[in-house]
C-alpha cells in the first residue's frame, strides 16, 4: 500500500455516521473515511453477528473491544480478543467473520 496525497488530519469518529450492514444474523455497523483510495473504517458488530459473505477484500484489522471469530476458506478458525490483529492480502485467502458477544474493530483497506 502507497500512501500519498494525504494530508495531515484528525477524524473525530464520534462525529460519523454509522451505517448498518445486516449480516446472515446480527448487523454490522461502518464509519467510515476514505483517504487517497485508502478505506479506514471503525466498525461495531452487535452480538451474535454472522457475516452473511466470504470477504476476498485484503484487510489490516485491530480488535479494540469484545471477541472476534475469523474463519477462512480453508477451514482455518482464529480468535482475535483486544490488541490482537491480523493481515491478509486482497484475493489471497477468503475469510467470514462471526461474534457471539459483540465486536468492536479498527480496519484498513
Amino acid at each position: 500500500m502507497e500512501m500519498k496525497n494525504i494530508p495531515f488530519g484528525v477524524t473525530d469518529w464520534e462525529k460519523i455516521e454509522e451505517v448498518e450492514h445486516k449480516g446472515e444474523q446480527g448487523s454490522a455497523f461502518w464509519k467510515t473515511q476514505e483517504f487517497g483510495g485508502i478505506r479506514v473504517r471503525f466498525v461495531r458488530y452487535t452480538p451474535g453477528y454472522i457475516a452473511n459473505h466470504w470477504c476476498s477484500k485484503g484487510h489490516i484489522l485491530i480488535c479494540l473491544k469484545g471477541e472476534l471469530h475469523t474463519e477462512t476458506k480453508d477451514g482455518r478458525k482464529h480468535i482475535l480478543k483486544p490488541g490482537m490483529s491480523y493481515q491478509v492480502a486482497d484475493d489471497d485467502l477468503a475469510h467470514r467473520s462471526s461474534t457471539k458477544t459483540g465486536a468492536k474493530l479498527f480496519i484498513v483497506d
